[in-house]
């Protein structure tokens, strides 16, 4: 049996611009518009469709294993763009990267409070 994850919704107060966010700090690019969704590709085929939602949004966890290069790029980006991070999912340690299963891995959040990660090495992969 083969099983792949092809999409997910991603619940946003402002789906054009939270896709927009999520595409420039990764370096991807924003899809046009079907139907209530705006999509955002992953390179390994998986897409974040983007809808709009009134009032709370959960927020959710969405982890993005990267290069070393392109966490290089994508850091970067965070850092430029003033954005808080922090080397765990708790957010008790600000302003530092982890360097878990000998890679690097940081957290920061989207302007709908979703935990957004890049690592570089997946978790238990040793190092």
């Amino acid at each position: 049996m083969t099983v792949q994850l092809n999409h997910t919704i991603v619940a946003a107060h402002d789906k054009e611009a939270s896709a927009r966010f999520i595409a420039r700090i990764l370096g991807l690019e924003v899809s046009p518009q079907y139907g209530p969704f705006v999509p955002v590709g992953i390179p390994n085929g998986v897409t974040l469709d983007y809808m709009d939602m009134e009032g709370y949004i959960a927020p959710q966890h969405y982890a993005f294993l990267v290069s070393e290069d392109d966490f290089d790029t994508i850091f970067t980006r965070v850092r430029e763009d003033g954005l808080t991070y922090w080397a765990d999912p708790f957010h008790s340690r600000p302003g530092e990267i982890n360097h878990n299963d000998g890679g690097r891995g940081a957290y920061f959040d989207d302007p709908n409070g979703h935990r957004l990660e890049i690592l570089t090495r997946p978790y238990g992969s040793g190092g």
